[in-house]
């Protein structure tokens, strides 16, 4: 009887226990919530660590490599191939041709009876001379002194009618006497009036641009010249076969050939 009496009071004892320790927890878990900010919720923690992952990862604008110190995007290089091109010789030869294209037009002449007397008379002086066949007529037409003729046909050789001659295909210069026949027989235009270096000159492609020359015009053309001849003619941008030219006094002023 007295050891079930001690066991039960043991156990009494051992409840108690229990329940004093329960209760002390309780007691300090209650008094740590009413601790202001001493703990996070999850939400908040995670929310605080990206936060400060963020301030911890970012760098001022003028300390990240590849920026310049404003924070502005960094220039972007030249697109290969962006860099201006030289001009080749094509371009350079339709250029001249769109300038050729450009210039002020020409009255052309085919009626020989509107020139003055002094120069028709001198166009017919020519036409004899080099119909005969032979270049020494040519010389009693050659001006002198200071309205000496100006022969520019890329040889000189001390004597103008050699230098005529010189520039034939065969070596009497009937070639060259034909070619003066051609051109004489074309139309002319009245260049420079009013100044010295006033002039009427046959052919009138020299004054006119290839490139506007009608039909019946590049067919009067392909009579002094070949087609390969026009089309080299016109990359230049100009005629360049021989020209003849007459003051208004009737002077043989030039037999020229080239630009």
């Amino acid at each position: 009887m007295r050891k079930a009496c001690q066991t039960a009071a043991k156990a009494t004892g051992r409840k108690n226990d229990v329940k004093t320790v329960l209760a002390s927890g309780l007691i300090a878990g209650l008094a740590l919530l009413a601790l202001p900010g001493s703990g996070f919720a999850l939400s908040e923690l995670q929310g605080a660590a990206a936060k400060d992952g963020a301030q911890a990862g970012q760098q001022p604008a003028a300390e990240q490599p590849g920026l310049p110190a404003d924070g502005s995007a960094p220039a972007k290089p030249a697109a290969p191939g962006s860099e201006p091109q030289q001009a080749t010789p094509a371009d350079k030869a339709k250029g001249a041709a769109a300038e050729a294209g450009q210039r002020a037009p020409v009255e052309v002449i085919h009626d020989i009876s509107k020139a003055p007397e002094p120069v028709r008379k001198m166009r017919e002086k020519l036409v004899e001379a080099a119909a005969s066949g032979d270049p020494e007529r040519l010389r009693a037409l050659l001006s002198d002194g200071k309205e000496q003729t100006a022969l520019a046909l890329g040889n000189d050789n001390g004597d103008p009618i050699q230098t005529i001659k010189s520039v034939s295909g065969d070596p009497d210069g009937l070639e060259v006497l034909a070619i003066m026949l051609d051109v004489l027989q074309t139309g002319f235009v009245h260049v420079n009036a009013g100044t010295p270096e006033e002039a009427y000159v046959w052919p009138y492609f020299a004054e006119k641009p290839l490139n506007s020359l009608t039909p019946p015009e590049k067919v009067e053309l392909l009579r002094l010249i070949t087609a390969g001849d026009f089309e080299s003619m016109l990359e230049v941008g100009n005629y360049n076969f021989f020209r003849i030219g007459i003051s208004p006094d009737g002077k043989w002023k030039f037999f020229t050939a080239g630009d």
